[in-house]
C-alpha cells in the first residue's frame, strides 16, 4: 500500500474519531500529578521516516513521558556499551510480571531481564557514562531532545510528585545494588530515573522520537544522526519483548509493531523504515496502558497494513 500524505492523514483522523469517546480506564492515581490530568485529553500523531507530520486532536498538548523514556536511555547506553553490553548487564527478555515487580528481580538473582521494566531502567540509568550525577542527567535529557528534535524539559511539579512517591523504586535500587547490577550510587540512579520519567512531551514529539528509530537513527525533522543504525534493531527487539508491560504479547498479537507505553497515557509504535505512530490519553487499563491510545495506534497500524507479521495471502 502506498502511504500517501492524504492516506496517512485520513488514518490518523479516523483513529481519533473512532476512539475519542472510548470508555474505560482511569488515570494513574498513585502519582498525584497524573491523577489531576484531564481525562478527556486525546491526541494522535504520525511522523514518517521522511519527516511528514500528521496529527489529530490534542497532539500538541504536553504530557508526562513516564516509562517511554526507558527506550531512549536504553538507546543512549547502547551507543556507549553496544547491544551486547546492554543484553549482558541488563537483559533482553520479558519478566512476565508487572513493570515494578520485586519478585521478578529476586527470581533472576538480581538481573533485571529488561531495560523496559523499572528495575532494568534503574540499572540502565546507572550505566550511563558520567563523572557526576549532573552529567548523567544532562546526557539523558539531551538524548530525549535529540530524538524529539527540540529541547525537552523537566516538569518540576511532576518530578516533585514522583520523587515523593518513589519508595518502591528505591527498594528495587537497593536490591539491584546488593546483586551487583546497579552501577552507580543506587539513590542517585533512582533520582535520575525519576527525573527522566518526569519530562513533558507531546504526541507529535513522541512520534518524532519513534520516527527517528524508523529512520535508522536519523531524526527525520533535523536530519541529524542520533544513534547508530545498527543499534536500532536491538532497541526495537527490546520494545517487542516488554514494551506494553504484561500486555506485550497481546500488543504483538493485535498490532504487530514494536511499541512502548507509559502511565502518563502515551503509547508509541514503530514501523521500521516507514513511520512511527503515537497517541496520548490519560485513562489506563489495569496493566498501565492507555485505553484510547491503544485503540488509536492499533487502528492506524491496521488501516495502513503496517503489522510486521503479515504474510501475503495466496
Amino acid at each position: 500500500m502506498a502511504l500517501s500524505p492524504l492516506l496517512l492523514q485520513k488514518a490518523v483522523v479516523d483513529a481519533h474519531t473512532a476512539f475519542a469517546r472510548e470508555p474505560g480506564g482511569k488515570n494513574a492515581d498513585y502519582i498525584p500529578f497524573l491523577a489531576k490530568v484531564p481525562s478527556n485529553l486525546f491526541g494522535v500523531a504520525v511522523v514518517t521516516a521522511e519527516g511528514g507530520i500528521h496529527v489529530a486532536g490534542d497532539a500538541t498538548v504536553p504530557f508526562a513521558i513516564e516509562s517511554i523514556s526507558k527506550v531512549f536511555t536504553m538507546a543512549l547506553v547502547m551507543e556507549e556499551l553496544g547491544p551486547e553490553g546492554v543484553r549482558s548487564k541488563v537483559g533482553a527478555d520479558p519478566t512476565g510480571l508487572p513493570f515494578n515487580s520485586v519478585m521478578a528481580l529476586e527470581l533472576q538473582h538480581g538481573k533485571p531481564l529488561s531495560p523496559l521494566v523499572n528495575a532494568g531502567a534503574i540499572s540502565t540509568v546507572s550505566l550511563v557514562r558520567a563523572a557526576s550525577a549532573d552529567e548523567r542527567w544532562a546526557k539523558i535529557l539531551a538524548c530525549q531532545g535529540q530524538f524529539a528534535g527540540r529541547a525537552i524539559a523537566l516538569s518540576p511539579e511532576l518530578n516533585q510528585s514522583e520523587q515523593t512517591t518513589n519508595f518502591h523504586n528505591r527498594a528495587i535500587a537497593w536490591l539491584l545494588y546488593s546483586a551487583g547490577t546497579c552501577y552507580s550510587d543506587p539513590m542517585e540512579a533512582v533520582d535520575i530515573y525519576t527525573r527522566q520519567c518526569s519530562t513533558l512531551v507531546t504526541a507529535t514529539d513522541l512520534a518524532t522520537m519513534g520516527a527517528t528509530l524508523a529512520a535508522a537513527g536519523v531524526n527525520p525533522l533535523t536530519k541529524a544522526r542520533v544513534i547508530k543504525g545498527n543499534n536500532v534493531p536491538h532497541i526495537l527487539a527490546e520494545m517487542t519483548m516488554e514494551g506494553l508491560y504484561t500486555e506485550s504479547g497481546d500488543w504483538a498479537y493485535e498490532v504487530g509493531l514494536p511499541g512502548k507505553s507509559g502511565v502518563g497515557g502515551g503509547i508509541l509504535a514503530v514501523a521500521p523504515g516507514k513511520l512511527a505512530i503515537a497517541a496520548f490519553s490519560p485513562p489506563l487499563d489495569p496493566a498501565g496502558n492507555s485505553v484510547r491510545a491503544w485503540g488509536a495506534v492499533a487502528h492506524v497500524a491496521r488501516e495502513l497494513a503496517l503489522g510486521l507479521y503479515a504474510v501475503p495471502q495466496t
